[in-house]
């Protein structure tokens, strides 16, 4: 059944086990990936997604090609009007719609 000739190398399975291991890692990664609805990151398509929204750590997270940006909130002077101007309404419907009136 075996030829006692050749030589045994008790470390020539090893290889198999991290190549097994390897593989193992990469499936968990894509697993995790998918799970956590992260797959957005790993395409190029453009995304932008808020965390903890409402909150006084909010992040913006805007993702356009290659590039990603983040935002983050930040609490507003007392002459926060004039750094901007007022563009448009918002609306909040009973069923939690948002709908965008310009002026």
């Amino acid at each position: 059944m075996f030829d006692q000739n050749e030589d045994a190398n008790p470390l020539s399975y090893m290889a198999n086990l991290f190549d097994v291991a390897m593989v193992f890692a990469v499936a968990l990664m894509v697993a995790l990936v998918s799970s956590m609805g992260l797959k957005e990151f790993l395409s190029n398509e453009r995304f932008t997604m808020i965390k903890n929204p409402g909150q006084p750590n909010m992040e913006i997270i805007t993702k356009e090609g290659e590039q990603m940006t983040r935002y983050k909130a930040t609490e507003l002077s007392n002459d926060a009007s004039k750094k901007g101007k007022k563009i448009g309404t918002a609306y909040q419907l009973e069923d939690g719609q948002i709908i965008y009136v310009p002026d």
